[in-house]
Order: C-alpha cells, then sequence, then structure tokens
C-alpha cells in the first residue's frame, strides 16, 4: 500500500489518497472545495490511473467531509463513516454557514462503521479502530504489514485533538490513545487530520499532552 497526503480548505485538512499496485483506491477525508482542490485530487488519480472505489471518513466534522459531495458525484463510490459521527454528518451545512465555508452538502452514508473491522480493497487489508474522544465516531484506519496510521485528529505531532466540539471528552480521547494507538509499534507512521505526520514512538516519548497519561 502506497499513501498520498493532500491539504485541502481554510483547515487546512489532510486528506488521503491510499493504493496498491491493483491501482483500486480509497480516499480518506476529502476536503476540497475549490476548483483548485478538486482538480488536485482529480489529477493525482488520473496521473496515476487510480480507480477509487470506497469513500471513508475518519469522523464527520465539515472539514473532513467538505469534499465528499465532489467524491461521490465524480466516482460514485460509497461513502463509510461511524455510526456515531451521524449527527455532525446531518450537522455539517450548519457548521459551515458558521465558519465560513461554503460546502455542498454530503450524501447520504452508504455504510455505516459500528465497531473495529477491517477495510478491503484491490490486494489491501485495512484494520479499522474505533478512537471516540475527539468525536463519538471517530476511526483510525491502520496498515499493519506497512506499519502506518490514518487517525483522523485524535492524535497529532505534538498534539492531541480538541474535545470541547459535540461528542468531545476527555477521557474517551486519552483512552484512545493510550489502549489502542499507543499499543502499536514505536515505528508506525501517524498520518493525522492536521499538520505533519509523526511516529507512535516520537509521541510516546515527546508528546507534551500525554506524558502525565501514557501509563
Amino acid at each position: 500500500m502506497k499513501i498520498q497526503a493532500f491539504v485541502f480548505n481554510a483547515f487546512a485538512v489532510n486528506s488521503y489518497i491510499i493504493y496498491d499496485d491493483t491501482k483500486e483506491c480509497i480516499i480518506v477525508d476529502p476536503g476540497c472545495i475549490s476548483q483548485e482542490e478538486q482538480n488536485e485530487l482529480t489529477s493525482f488519480i488520473a496521473a496515476n490511473q487510480l480507480k477509487p472505489v470506497k469513500l471513508v471518513n475518519t469522523h464527520c466534522h465539515v472539514d473532513h467531509v467538505a469534499g465528499n459531495a465532489f467524491v461521490k458525484e465524480t466516482y460514485n463510490i460509497p461513502v463509510y463513516s461511524h455510526k456515531g459521527d451521524e449527527n455532525n454528518l446531518n450537522d455539517a451545512d450548519r457548521a459551515g454557514q458558521l465558519y465560513g465555508m461554503k460546502i455542498t452538502t454530503p450524501p447520504a452514508v452508504d455504510f455505516w462503521l459500528d465497531g473495529e473491522s477491517t477495510m478491503n480493497f484491490g490486494q489491501s487489508e485495512l484494520q479499522l479502530f474505533h478512537l471516540p474522544g475527539h468525536s463519538k465516531g471517530s476511526i483510525g484506519l491502520i496498515a499493519k504489514k506497512e506499519k502506518f496510521a490514518v487517525v483522523g485528529d485524535v492524535l497529532f505531532n505534538g498534539s492531541v485533538g480538541r474535545t470541547d466540539l459535540n461528542g468531545g471528552s476527555v477521557d474517551e480521547l486519552m483512552h484512545s490513545i493510550k489502549h489502542v494507538l499507543f499499543k502499536l509499534d514505536d515505528d508506525v507512521m501517524v498520518y493525522s487530520g492536521h499538520g505533519p505526520e509523526t511516529t507512535i514512538g516520537n509521541e510516546l516519548r515527546s508528546n507534551p499532552f500525554l506524558l502525565d497519561n501514557v501509563m
């Protein structure tokens, strides 16, 4: 598996394409709003002759679902998200107006995720883990063989996800990080919803929000 990152919209959300040698790919958290951002996404897909087969949201805050409608319309692929974030998806239009972000109403989710499972595409398999705390329905996608994890807004390089939005919980966030993410190997690369990538080991040793909470 390979992963390609894009930075989209005013919130600088990281959107990802994960693909393998079969050329099938999944699109994670498409935040593309402008024509330029949409072209950047579709140009990469076309240049690499990829075939999108699934759209996955790590959670449904507006910055992460802002491009869902475009991707769904362009590639006619099913949308996957965790059931716990249904309210956030339904609130995306209002949230966009609140933050001055004009979006097209996200389409309905085709497949609600409700717990730990796997996601397959091409010849690849991703482990899905429920990671509540930033939102009720936050999930992570973990490639065990390739040693990377896409974690949405749960864990960042030197920081953690905010918990003051609808469905947020400090206790749940710390549990998700300590008992799920920090059980991964130190060299697992972490791809977050915002900011640069990091590793599990780096955050375990130096994240200032977690130094007193890792045991």
